[in-house]
């Protein structure tokens, strides 16, 4: 059973920077994808970034956003220009590859594993 963390959420501006970390209790990388996934309340759950032998991004986020891992347990999102649409509660999860590694959530929430998500408020 995989555990996972994040931490690093907050407030900022729009056009500021966060940096998300994720924490993993075991060596994730490069055994399971990786990714994170970003919820508003009320619309379901989307992806904004997922890296196994790629990284994907969501349209939204591209040129903005940058995942990345700097251990075998330790992922990142690095968040610069946000905007105030950005704000959501950010996860990070881990799945098998198996399915694929993709940004349509299903098989994450189905097979996979996730943090209790931190939350990023961007203000106008």
């Amino acid at each position: 059973q995989v555990q996972l963390v994040e931490s690093g959420g907050g407030s900022v501006q729009a056009g500021g920077s966060l940096r998300l970390s994720c924490a993993a209790s075991e060596v994730i990388w490069p055994t399971y994808c990786v990714g994170w996934f970003r919820q508003v309340p009320g619309k379901e759950r989307e992806g904004v970034a997922v890296t196994y032998d790629r990284k994907i991004y969501a349209t939204s986020v591209k040129g903005r956003f940058t995942i990345s891992q700097d251990t075998q347990k330790t992922l990142y999102l690095q968040m610069d220009g946000l905007k105030p649409e950005d704000a959501a509660t950010y996860y990070c999860a881990a799945k098998r590859p198996l399915g694929g590694c993709t940004l349509g959530p299903s098989l994450w929430l189905s097979a996979g594993y996730w943090g209790q998500g931190t939350q990023v408020t961007v203000s106008s």
